[in-house]
């Protein structure tokens, strides 16, 4: 009886195990998965696995029809005031000029578009369109936040 083979691909969200009879058998498996799957799988276990935004965020962030507008009073780094105002936004996603709105309500002055710049390479934000103006949290992005930022705040407050 011939072994099965079975191979594990670290994800962002955990790992996807794929088995099969043989190499070609795993290859074929991996060249008909649909294009974007490891991205839907990933959007569908943050939204199903994890505390709706609202509720994560109460007492640090307050939702205005403006967009989501920082209350927290624990001292916080200005990469930190992005991220918390991107994550708290709709689709996680916000154009620079949006988000320097909300910092500005937030009472946080702060040079947007190089910090956007910092945390791109910093591999936190990315553009989803380049040809369009919108960035949004990396999957390292989110879990930083959720891992650093929120908790920092939540100690805080």
């Amino acid at each position: 009886m011939p072994r099965r083979l079975r191979i594990k691909v670290k994800v962002p969200f955990g790992e996807i195990i794929v088995e099969g009879d043989g190499a070609r058998e795993i290859l074929d498996v991996l060249e008909h998965m649909p294009s974007g799957f490891v991205e839907k799988i990933g959007e569908l276990v943050s939204t199903k696995l994890t505390l709706p935004a609202q509720a994560q965020l109460e007492g640090i962030v307050e939702f205005t029809t403006e967009g989501p507008v920082i209350t927290a009073r624990t001292k916080f780094t200005h990469y930190e005031a992005i991220g918390l105002v991107l994550y708290a936004s709709e689709g996680k996603t916000e154009t620079a000029a949006k988000i320097a709105r909300l910092l500005q309500s937030s009472g946080v002055k702060s040079m947007v578009p190089a910090r956007l710049n910092e945390m791109t390479k910093r591999g936190l934000v990315y553009k989803p369109d380049p040809a369009r103006p919108e960035l949004k949290l990396t999957t390292q992005g989110e879990k930083w936040v959720e891992d650093d930022v929120i908790p920092k705040l939540k100690k805080g407050t």
